[in-house]
Parts: structure tokens; sequence; C-alpha cells
């Protein structure tokens, strides 16, 4: 287990290798992906465990959508079992749900379960779990733009007043901090148009581990490598 000082506040995850996972067992893409929700409930409840504040799980980007369309109802089905099966779960061990993206894009049917899991958990006060769906980086910097340009012609916001701080309210991940540390699995060594903004000073780790055999002890090297690194947001550390 991993030293409990130090622990990342927020640790964000790219979870990705389950379609890989699958074919390694020559099975469909689809077996792969509920592989995945079983690394995802282990991981949710470790970071519990850990003290981990929050927990933000990239799950769908704004760039799956051109995934083949059977693909993409199968994972949105797939998103709706998971929050139906989960909740009492969640609700056992307080954890809050949450989702960042542009949610305008699912179908009915799942922003429904899906705003029906996050108005249940609403109460729960220990980790935050924050799913990205229909989410993308770009896309959510644009967002924050058009956002800011509305209200400066409604002379809501004053051009000379707009910073970090303020561009930071317009984000999907307004009153959140930003991420300690970011973990891709599958080997993959770039971030895909995830937490761009927030990720300015996050430390990354890049594993080949697939998603779906993503465990605790996986789990404990990156917050172990983590807690080797001397962050210092530009500044020089004194001797």
């Amino acid at each position: 287990m991993t030293e409990q000082k130090n622990i990342p506040g927020h640790i964000a995850i790219i979870l990705d290798g389950n379609g890989r996972w699958a074919k390694k067992r020559g099975r469909p893409r689809s077996f792969g992906h509920r592989a995945g929700t079983d690394a995802t409930r282990r991981i949710v409840q470790y970071c519990g465990e850990l003290g981990v504040r929050i927990l933000t799980i990239y799950v769908f980007s704004s760039e799956n959508w051109r995934r083949p369309p059977l693909e993409v109802t199968m994972l949105m089905r797939l998103l709706i079992e998971m929050v139906r099966r989960e909740i009492r779960e969640l609700n056992k061990n307080n954890v809050r749900l949450n989702a960042i993206g542009d949610l305008s894009l699912l179908p009915g049917k799942t922003r429904e379960v899906l705003e029906e899991g996050i108005r249940n958990t609403s109460a729960n006060t220990g980790l935050v779990l924050n799913l990205a769906i229909s989410y993308g980086g770009r896309a959510e910097i644009v967002s924050a733009v058009q956002s800011i340009v509305r209200d400066c012609l409604k002379a809501k916001v004053k051009p000379a007043n707009i910073n970090e701080e303020l561009v930071g309210q317009y984000l999907y991940t307004a009153g959140m901090p930003d991420p300690d540390l970011l973990i891709r699995t599958g080997g993959d060594l770039r971030i895909s148009n995830f937490l761009l903004w927030q990720c300015a000073y996050t430390e990354f780790y890049f594993t080949p581990v697939l998603w779906p055999d993503f465990d605790r002890s996986h789990l404990d090297e990156a917050i172990d490598s983590f807690q080797r690194r001397e962050r210092r947001f530009g500044k020089i550390m004194e001797s």
C-alpha cells in the first residue's frame, strides 16, 4: 500500500486499452469495455480509502462520437447500466457523482439516468467522482470563451478583468482544484485533449497496463512516483 502522506488531492485518469484487452482474448470490444467498468469500480473504492478528494476519469471523449454507431450505442447503454448498478455502492462509500462535458449531446435516456445518479448522490461528502463524458479540452475552452464574450456584451464582465482565475470559473471544472496527478493507461504517451487548461502543472504518469488490468497495486505505483517528485510550479526550491 502506498504512503499515506502527500496523497494527490485530485487524480485524473485516461482509461485506455479496453479494446486491445478484449482483442488479446479473442473477444469483441464490448467485452473489454465491460471489464473496464470493473477496474473503475476498484479504483473508485481505493481512491476513497486513500483519501483522494476528486477522481476524474475520461469515460467518453468528444472525438469518440466518430466511432462506429454500434459501438457508441453500446457505450451509452453501458454507461446507463454502470450508473444504475453503482448508485447503492457510491452512497454506501459516501461518493458524490458528477459529470463534465457537453452533456447536451448525450442520448435522452443516458442523460436522464446520469442526472438521476448525480441527484441521488448529491448529499455525499466524500470522494467526488467526475465522469468526463462527451468531453474535449479544446471545446471546453472555446465554450468558456464564448460565455465570457456573452457576459462582456451584457456588461457582466469587463475585458480588463479577464484573468486566469476568471477563465477557470467558466470551465466545466469551476470550483474544483486542478489535477495533481494524471494517469494514462494503455501505453500511449499523450493526453488526448483531456483537461488541457487544468493540467498546466499536473504531474503525468504513463503505464503500459491496459485499463481492465489496472488495480490497486498499479495505482500505488503511480502515487509512489508522484510522491517522489518535487513540484516547483515554476519556482526554485531552496536548498
